[in-house]
C-alpha cells in the first residue's frame, strides 16, 4: 500500500505554532511557475542572511488552497522577528495561476513584493507533465492529455469562483497548456499590483547564472549584495526528451502567447535567444 502525504500532514507543525505576539509579516512571495524554477529561488532566497525562512521551509499554500485557514492561522508560518532579519517570505507556483489567490494576496499583503520565475512554456509543459505521471497523478499519454486538457479543465475556474472551499485536482494538476498563458497571469497581476512591486527572472538565466538573477532579487527586495556558494537547482527532473514533433506543435501553440509575453512590462528575455 502506497501512502502520500497529504497538505494537511505537511502543514501540521503549524497547529501547535498558533503563535502568541507578533510575528513577521511575509514581505515578499514567489507567486510561479510550477516547474520553472521557483522552488530553487526560494531556497536560494532563503540563504540570504537578512531573510527569515517560513517555517513550513517553503511555502504554506495559504491563497490557494488553504485559504479557508484564516490568517491568523497563516501568520503562524513565520518567525518572531530577530535583529539579523529584515523581510521574510514564502513560496507557492500556485499563486499565479489559482484565479482566486492574486486578488487574496493583493487584499491580505498589498505591499508585498512578488517574483515570477517564467520558463519555456515547451520544456515546463513537459517537465509538468512527467512530474505529475511519476507522482502517480496522470495515466494519459503527453499529446492525449494535452487533447483532453479543454475537456478536464472546463467549468473548473468558475467553479472554483464560487465556491472558494472547492479544490480543482485537474486545474492543480493537469493545466499543461494553461499554465503556460504567462501574459494572461501577469495581466491580472499588473492589474493588482504596481508592475515595481512584480520581478520577473527567466528561468533558465536564473540556472545558468543564480548570483547573476539574485542580485536582482537582492535589490528588488532592498537587501545588501551577498554572493552565495554551492547553489544548486532544487527539484531538478530526470527523463527522456521530447518527441521532436511535439514539441514544434508546443512552439506554434506557445508562440502567439510569448509575443503577446515580450511587449509586457519587467520582460526583458525571448526564449529563443537563450543559448
Amino acid at each position: 500500500m502506497s501512502f502520500r502525504r497529504t497538505s494537511a500532514d505537511l502543514l501540521a507543525p503549524l497547529r501547535p505554532a498558533l503563535s502568541r505576539g507578533a510575528r513577521m509579516r511575509p514581505g515578499f512571495l514567489v507567486v510561479g511557475t510550477k516547474r520553472g524554477g521557483s522552488t530553487s529561488a526560494y531556497h536560494w532566497i532563503s540563504q540570504h542572511p537578512k531573510v527569515a525562512p517560513c517555517l513550513t521551509r517553503k511555502g504554506t499554500h495559504y491563497f490557494d488552497v488553504n485559504h479557508g485557514r484564516g490568517f491568523a492561522w497563516y501568520a503562524s508560518g513565520f518567525e518572531k522577528p530577530r535583529p539579523e532579519w529584515t523581510i521574510t517570505g514564502e513560496a507557492s507556483p500556485y499563486y499565479m495561476f489559482h484565479p482566486l489567490a492574486p486578488e487574496r494576496i493583493a487584499r491580505e499583503l498589498p505591499e508585498a513584493r512578488l517574483i515570477v520565475v517564467l520558463r519555456d512554456p515547451v520544456t515546463r509543459a513537459w517537465s509538468h507533465y512527467q512530474y505529475e505521471l511519476a507522482r502517480g497523478d496522470e495515466s494519459l499519454p503527453f499529446d492525449v492529455a494535452l487533447a483532453r486538457e479543454a475537456e478536464r479543465l472546463d467549468g473548473e475556474e468558475e467553479r472554483m469562483r464560487r465556491d472558494q472551499g472547492y479544490e480543482s485536482f485537474a486545474h492543480r494538476h493537469h493545466s499543461y497548456l494553461h499554465r503556460g498563458h504567462y501574459a494572461e497571469q501577469l495581466e491580472h497581476l499588473y492589474d493588482l499590483f504596481p508592475t515595481g512591486q512584480v520581478l520577473v527572472l527567466q528561468s533558465e538565466a536564473m540556472f545558468a547564472d543564480p548570483n547573476g538573477q539574485l542580485a536582482r532579487v537582492w535589490d528588488f527586495l532592498d537587501l545588501p549584495q551577498v554572493r552565495l556558494d554551492g547553489l544548486q537547482p532544487m527539484k531538478a527532473g530526470s527523463y527522456e526528451a521530447m518527441p521532436e514533433g511535439t514539441a514544434h506543435l508546443l512552439a506554434d501553440y506557445f508562440a502567439p502567447h510569448n509575443d503577446k509575453l515580450y511587449t509586457m512590462p519587467g520582460i526583458d528575455f525571448r526564449w529563443e535567444e537563450a543559448s
